[in-house]
C-alpha cells in the first residue's frame, strides 16, 4: 500500500447535505482540520429510476473514497440484496483486500470484517442511536471507536449531527491492507448503514 492517506489513526466525516440529489458525499479531514479526501456514492441513472420505484436497501450501490487529488483509494460496492448483505473491499488498483457482512441486530448494527481470504479481521457494533461504535480486532481487544463525540481542537466544527469521527488505537498493528479494508469500513458506516434505511 504506498497511498499515505490511510496511515492516518483519526479521520472526521463530514456530510455534504445534497437535498436534490441521490448520490451521497461526505467529506474527509485529518486531526489537525486539513481537507484529505472525500467518500462519494456512484449511482447509475438506472439506478437512480429504480429507487423510486423499489426499496433502496436491496439496491446495488458503490462508494468511492478519494484523496485530496481526486484519485481513488479505495471502494466498496455491495450488490442486489434481499435481506443481510455482503460488500466487497478493493483497495485503488481495484483488487479485493477484504468484505463486509452485516449482521442484523435491532437497534445494535454489527458489521464483520474480513480479509481477502475471508479471514475475519475486526468488527464494528454499537449504538446506531447515540452513534456510539467499537471496532474490535478479531480477539474482541478494541482496537477502536466510531462517535459524534470530539474532544480535540477541532470540536467547535465538529459538533453538529452530520459529522462523526472515526478512531484507531495507536496500538493497533496490523497489515496495511487489513487497516485498510477496517478504516474504509468505518469512515463510510453511516452510508452503508443509511443504504438500510
Amino acid at each position: 500500500m504506498n497511498s499515505t492517506f490511510f496511515n492516518s489513526n483519526v479521520y472526521l466525516i463530514d456530510e455534504k447535505v445534497n437535498f436534490f440529489k441521490f448520490e451521497n458525499q461526505y467529506k474527509v479531514y485529518n486531526e489537525s482540520g486539513e481537507n484529505i479526501g472525500k467518500i462519494t456514492q456512484k449511482i447509475s441513472l438506472g439506478d437512480k429510476l429504480l429507487r423510486l420505484i423499489l426499496n433502496k436497501a436491496m439496491l446495488p450501490f458503490s462508494l468511492e473514497i478519494k484523496n485530496a487529488n481526486d484519485e481513488v483509494e479505495a471502494s466498496i460496492h455491495r450488490g442486489w440484496t434481499f435481506f443481510m448483505s455482503k460488500i466487497a473491499i478493493h483497495n485503488a488498483q481495484g483488487i479485493a483486500i477484504g468484505s463486509i457482512a452485516q449482521k442484523f441486530k435491532l437497534f445494535k448494527p454489527t458489521f464483520n470484517i474480513a480479509d481477502a481470504l475471508g479471514n475475519n479481521i475486526a468488527s464494528i457494533s454499537g449504538d446506531w442511536k447515540a452513534w456510539n461504535f467499537s471496532i474490535q480486532d478479531n480477539t474482541q481487544s478494541e482496537i477502536g471507536s466510531i462517535s459524534k463525540k470530539w474532544n480535540g481542537a477541532m470540536k467547535e466544527v465538529f459538533t453538529s449531527a452530520d459529522k462523526y469521527i472515526v478512531e484507531l488505537l495507536p496500538i493497533y498493528n496490523s497489515s496495511p491492507e487489513n487497516k485498510m479494508a477496517i478504516l474504509a469500513t468505518a469512515i463510510t458506516i453511516d452510508m452503508v448503514l443509511k443504504e438500510r434505511k
